[in-house]
This record gives structure tokens, C-alpha cells and sequence, in this order.
């Protein structure tokens, strides 16, 4: 993913919307997560192309507004926004510093489950759904602290 941003022509338009952070998780922007997956300008239009992190996500919705409201507030006026599922989101597109800041934020990442608040992996799953359906809800058995991991997909 990183090489189609750093080969890309709208360079501004990626730090734009850098801005834009996914409203569940509000320390990653929607590049960080993986859901912003290119960006055009073509005849003055933007074109911003998003993947969800999975169908019916309903922060999708808020996203595009959001994505909209940032290119209209640095000046560009006519912006076209496409979701595209293939290919299909996946965790694998979280690199190491967006997962440190999701642990920092007390979520932990897919994969190996330790507890982001004191590191512990001897938890156990409370439910297969936490805050939202892409995340599970766990506990600590060490300090007691629930907490919300990210599925892996």
C-alpha cells in the first residue's frame, strides 16, 4: 500500500486526508487502517477510492462524510467517493506503528492476544463481539481489564 501512495501524483490529497480518522478508533486515519486506498484528481474532480473493514460496517457512512467534508474544507469542490470490497480488507494491512497505537489505545491487534493494558496474554474471551462486530471482546485474568481486540481478516 505504501508504494501506491508514495508513487502517486495527489501526494497533497493523501496528507489531506490524513486527517480523516476512522470514528471508532480516532488515533488511526482511515490510511493508517487501510480503509483509504487511492486517490485521484482528474479534471477537477477528487476521486477517493475506500475499502470497509467489512460489509455493512457502519462507520462507512460517517467516513465519507468525513472524507467529503475535509476535501471541501481545502478547497475542492467536486469529489467522487467509490467503496471497493476486492480486494477485501484484512488486518495484514496494519502496519507495526498502527498497531502500537491501537494497543496505546487499549485495543488490542489481531493475532497473539496480550493485554494492552499490562501485556499479559492469559486472557480469555468474554464475547465473540466487542465494541464493534470486527473486534472481540476479552479479559485479563492477570489485572482484570476487559478489552476489545481486532479480529483478524
Amino acid at each position: 500500500m505504501n508504494q501506491r501512495r508514495s508513487a502517486s501524483r495527489c501526494a497533497e490529497l493523501f496528507d489531506i486526508l490524513d486527517e480523516v480518522k476512522d470514528p471508532e478508533i480516532p488515533v488511526l486515519s482511515i490510511w493508517d487502517l487501510g480503509i483509504l486506498q487511492d486517490v485521484d484528481l482528474e479534471n477537477e474532480t477528487v476521486r477517493v477510492v475506500i475499502t470497509p473493514t467489512y460489509s455493512g460496517c457502519p462507520a462507512m457512512q460517517q467516513i465519507t462524510q468525513d472524507i467529503e467534508a475535509a476535501l471541501r474544507e481545502a478547497g475542492f469542490t467536486s469529489v467522487e467517493i467509490k467503496q471497493q470490497l476486492i480486494p477485501a480488507w484484512t488486518t495484514d494491512w496494519l502496519d507495526a506503528d498502527a498497531r502500537k497505537r491501537l494497543r496505546e489505545f487499549g485495543i488490542a491487534g489481531p493475532g497473539k492476544t496480550a493485554c494492552p493494558q499490562c501485556g499479559s496474554t492469559d486472557v480469555t474471551q468474554i464475547s465473540e463481539f466487542g465494541s464493534t462486530s470486527c473486534k472481540s471482546l476479552m479479559r485479563c485474568n492477570a489485572c482484570q481489564e476487559p478489552f476489545d481486540q481486532f479480529k483478524r481478516f
